[in-house]
């Protein structure tokens, strides 16, 4: 076991601009109490606390109430002593939605009973997408020529799906949105907002109606349609939490392998207080590939970067959190640019302890990017956006059922890598979540100029993931061993790929919690990390003087890096730091808002840059406004 030294030269500048900041106030929370020093309110979001204190006599707050002690009557009973209705109740999730007086909120968290209480916050939405992403090579590869998603089926958890969208049928004229279901009350799965409908296609549109022109990555997988965003675009955590639920309960009857959230809300609370991100552990732990969109606030209205500005449920670490990429119209990859809109890491969502000092959790975030920049899909019949944007139609076709829209934003990215999470089951079934997670970042290709925070491992390579899929052994149970062979042969198929007539290094390596990994046993030799129930991330012991690999759950070939790094455009360890993965550690009270790193400024709290209003998912600029650039991100 070895220790990792820190890079004193990099630690000792960064402590320094850091005393520097603080002698001219620049530097916010570096250890500070949290605001008003709410001393023993640890199980409340900090956002609720200040709500519920501030409110009116008699004002009733809707909340989302995690439990740990109780279960069914008895939670009930005790939110009914407290004055509470239940609004709605999960069946595998020891939640309850509830609106409760805003003076019993404290109260409440005192109770043993009562692990963690939320806001049931509002959640909202963040456009040759087949060639390049390397899809149409991987369907040209023996013995898959026809690699296109069958049989896996993916959840959409939007604001519905227009089953009768053209692009949705199968070979026999049916639609392939095999099940439908409604959490938002307005009893209707269909998909009169119109987002929804244009992530499904960027997923698993059949390319009808535009000569294939626009197919998305897996054209045949079917799709279920969870309808959590209402005719507005707008939902809520219960809603979704919903949603989840629903998939816990019948994700057997569908095959559900891939899960698709292209929706997010301010990521305030820890992920392991989060009730969406405990959710979605749930969802991964027993073998679904949970897929979420980083968000799209990685700028400010001056232009200024923003780092830490990941959503929620983008921040828990079973998810894959996918950044957006433009291609600047091009198949071939050498011009592709990480988006400025797209959200950048690391995760700023937080846990206050008893003396009120905030610790971040300062996660390495997305571990991938995906074109996500002006692409063009499915349209829904009578859509809101397309109707109040008609400057987005693709002008592909007249007929309702075939219209194709453009949508920008990390919204289109997600969906991007579900559907190729999809043609890796397809390839091979027996893959774990993490083990997903690990050849789509191992194979993907680092952009030249960007920093993990930007872009992650790189950007996805769907032609070497699914011929790195197709080596790994049919045999991995949760009783393989750390170290023995991945793969089904000997060594590793070549790290490289040829988009376009562009050829690419893979990038070698994958993302781990406050690190990156790389070396010869990633991806021959079985790491304990892959299998279910565990993060990528357990593979690592941390501690505030650094991190070394825990010889239990990873092989002595796997070699832990020391700074969060700027690609060259090779693999991940030959890029240049960028910020050392030292201050990401402590307790993650070393990051204060603020804080200038690189070519940005740090931005913590879950504060929202000017009113406070959610910025959404994607983008919906006039058509003048479009350029080969990429759009600001924007709702309106």
């Amino acid at each position: 076991m070895r220790v990792l030294k820190p890079r004193r030269t990099a630690v000792w500048l960064a402590l320094f601009m850091i005393c520097s900041l603080l002698s001219v106030g620049r530097l916010g929370n570096v250890g500070a109490k949290a605001d008003g020093g709410h001393k023993g309110i640890t199980k409340v979001s900090s956002d609720l606390v200040e709500r519920s204190r501030n409110a009116r006599a008699g004002t009733r707050v809707n909340v989302v109430v995690q439990f740990d002690n109780v279960i069914g009557q008895q939670a009930d009973g005790l939110l009914q002593l407290m004055g509470g209705k239940v609004t709605r109740k999960f069946r595998n999730l020891n939640v309850r939605a509830v609106s409760l007086p805003a003076n019993a909120l404290e109260h409440l968290a005192t109770r043993s009973e009562v692990r963690f209480v939320s806001p049931d916050r509002d959640i909202a939405t963040f456009g040759h997408i087949d060639t390049t992403t390397g899809a149409a090579s991987a369907r040209s590869q023996n013995p898959f020529p026809g690699l296109d998603g069958s049989g896996i089926g993916i959840a959409i958890v939007d604001s519905g799906i227009d089953a009768g969208h053209a692009s949705f049928r199968n070979g026999l004229g049916l639609s392939r949105v095999i099940a439908s279901e409604d959490f938002t009350g307005e009893n209707s799965t269909a998909d009169t907002y119109g987002h929804g409908t244009h992530v499904a296609s960027i997923a698993a549109g059949n390319g009808q109606g535009s000569n294939a022109n626009y197919k998305g990555i897996a054209p045949n997988a079917n799709l279920v349609n969870l309808r959590v965003l209402n005719s507005q675009g707008v939902g809520s955590t219960s809603s979704l939490l919903a949603a989840l639920d629903w998939i816990l309960t019948f994700h057997a009857v569908f095959n559900i392998r891939v899960v698709n959230l292209s929706i997010g809300t301010p990521a305030i609370d820890s992920y392991r207080d989060d009730p969406v991100c405990q959710a979605v552990r749930r969802l991964v732990n027993e073998g679904i590939v949970v897929v979420a969109a980083s968000g799209n606030n990685g700028k400010d209205a001056s232009g200024l970067k923003l780092y830490g500005r990941i959503h929620s449920p983008g921040n828990e670490p079973s998810a894959l959190t996918v950044g957006a990429t433009n291609s600047l119209g091009t198949d071939g990859r050498s011009d592709d640019i990480v988006t400025t809109y797209s959200s950048r890491g690391p995760t700023r969502s937080y846990s206050t302890d008893t003396d009120g000092v905030k610790h971040y959790d300062n996660l390495i975030k997305p571990e991938i990017a995906a074109p996500g920049n002006r692409i063009v899909g499915a349209a829904a019949s009578d859509n809101y956006i397309l109707t109040t944007h008609p400057e987005l139609d693709a002008n592909v076709s007249s007929l309702d059922n075939h219209r194709m829209m453009y949508l920008s934003g990390s919204s289109m990215a997600a969906p991007v890598a579900a559907g190729g999470a999809a043609l890796l089951l397809q390839v091979n079934p027996t893959l774990t979540p993490n083990l997903v997670k690990a050849v789509l970042m191992s194979t993907a290709q680092p952009l030249a100029g960007y920093n993990m925070f930007e872009q992650g491992s790189g950007e996805i390579n769907l032609e070497g993931a699914v011929r790195m899929a197709k080596l790994v052994r049919l045999d991995l149970t949760p009783f393989t061993t750390t170290g023995q062979s991945l793969l089904t042969t000997g060594t590793a198929p070549q790290p490289n790929t040829t988009v376009a007539g562009q050829t690419f290094t893979w990038s070698q390596g994958i993302i781990l919690h406050h690190t990156y990994a790389t070396g010869p046993d990633l991806m021959t030799k079985y790491q304990k990390i892959y299998a279910k129930g565990f993060l990528l991330g357990d593979g690592v012991i941390e501690f505030e003087a650094g991190q070394v690999i825990d010889s239990q759950k990873m092989s002595a070939g796997v070699i832990l890096g020391t700074g969060v790094l700027n690609s060259d455009g090779t693999v991940l360890n030959n890029g240049t730091s960028f910020f050392d993965t030292d201050l990401l550690l402590g307790n993650g009270i070393m990051i204060g808002d603020g804080i200038m790193i690189g070519d940005g400024i740090m931005i913590g709290d879950g504060i929202m840059i000017g009113d406070g209003i959610m910025i959404g998912d994607s983008c919906f600029q006039a058509q003048s406004a479009m350029t080969n650039g990429d759009e600001t991100a924007s709702m309106h």
